[in-house]
């Protein structure tokens, strides 16, 4: 026999309940909606109104883990930070949007472990970074990038970070 495999959903009725079936339909959920995008934007406006000297951006976004098996959460607290290179993407967005709406220092956070992602977040307009996660699997890995600098710097053009800072696109 054949091995048992899901089945395909069931055809749904056309328009109020009647006609021929359809198939049911899934909507995705866009998070680069405009209003949710550039919130991070408003707020880092707030703070530096409110007298902050720096930003860092960003922490831990909020994930899950599950042990479908056990049908049970892999975390005690049921959702939990998940950080490292799976958040970068985001981190480079928001330290790029926030750049925008900002006049302070900016610290980039969020899956930094090469020079590449260093120079990643200094092009768009993190003045600093911070490393994090990568620490845990090379401790070495500040210093191997301070060691890295000059020359990337140099690839560029630039004598300091303050040349390279926010000049994505130029």
């Amino acid at each position: 026999g054949r091995p048992n495999r899901p089945r395909s959903p069931t055809p749904l009725p056309g328009p109020q309940g009647h006609g021929p079936p359809s198939t049911p339909r899934q909507e995705k959920t866009d998070v680069r909606r405009p209003e949710i995008s550039t919130s991070v934007a408003e707020i880092a406006k707030a703070a530096e109104a409110g007298g902050a000297d720096a930003l860092s951006l960003i922490n831990t976004c909020l994930g899950m883990a599950v042990h479908w098996r056990k049908r049970r959460p892999v975390l005690g607290n049921v959702l939990g930070g998940l950080s490292g290179p799976a958040i970068k993407p985001i981190a480079l967005r928001v330290v790029y949007q926030v750049s925008k709406a900002v006049k302070i220092p900016l610290v980039g956070i969020g899956g930094i472990a090469t020079i590449d992602d260093v120079m990643e977040f200094f092009v768009t307009g993190a003045t600093a970074v911070q490393i994090g996660t990568a620490n845990f699997y090379n401790p070495k890995v500040s210093m191997q990038i301070l060691d890295a600098l000059p020359a990337a710097l140099a690839e560029l053009g630039a004598a300091s970070v303050a040349e390279v800072v926010g000049t994505l696109g130029k």
